[in-house]
């Protein structure tokens, strides 16, 4: 069954804006204008954030909806997943955000309006931890892709962490996985986007 319904989970201190959001959209828009794509600025609150999420989404067709996210994205989009039992794609996932966050706790600024300033709070480490789901089999099919020159995270983590994933192991590359719109096509077949014409 095509999915009519997509969600793009972005990463700390990212925004809608992002290179790889954008590209999505892009696509979305031009080859599967009746899919329904929502990318929401998400709130620094983990618990908040995914509270968002699940008010958005509360009506989507579970069998008819993917989730892709990147970086801290891509660890909510595991928890999403999980949840709601759909396909998700997982970007330069984070793993533990709570252990790799937890030197970030202060004040930060936004990357695509440094006008633009949140604070993260201790409280929000226990917040990530509360949403970890490493100790759940996926619930829905999983595609991984991961740059192995990503020089935040570690991409063998993220291949551990995602055994039963469909997994693309890019030599070099970033974090911002800046060779995106090579894999665009591959991501987008992995959602299974219901096409105007089908």
């Amino acid at each position: 069954m095509p999915r009519t319904h997509l969600l793009y989970l972005h990463g700390f201190r990212s925004s809608p804006q992002s290179a790889k959001a954008r590209l999505v959209a892009q696509a979305v828009a031009r080859s599967h204008p009746g899919v329904w794509l929502w990318c929401p600025q998400l709130p620094p609150s983990p618990r908040a954030a995914m509270a968002l999420v699940a008010q958005g989404i509360a009506l989507w067709p579970r069998s008819a909806m993917a989730v892709i996210g990147s970086s801290l994205g891509g660890f909510y989009a595991s928890w999403v997943a999980r949840q709601y039992g759909c396909a998700s794609v997982l970007l330069n996932p984070a793993v533990d955000p709570a252990r790799d966050l937890a030197r970030h706790i202060g004040a930060q600024t936004a990357w695509h309006d440094p006008e633009a300033h949140f604070f993260f709070r201790p409280e929000f480490i226990d917040e990530l931890r509360a949403l970890d789901a490493r100790q759940h089999p996926p619930a829905g099919p999983e595609l991984l892709i991961a740059a192995q020159g990503d020089e935040l995270l570690d991409w063998r983590e993220m291949v551990a962490r995602y055994p039963q994933a469909r997994q693309v192991v890019l030599p070099g590359g970033d974090h911002a996985l800046s060779g995106f719109a090579e894999q665009l096509d591959a991501v987008l077949d992995f959602c299974d986007l219901a096409r105007e014409d089908a």
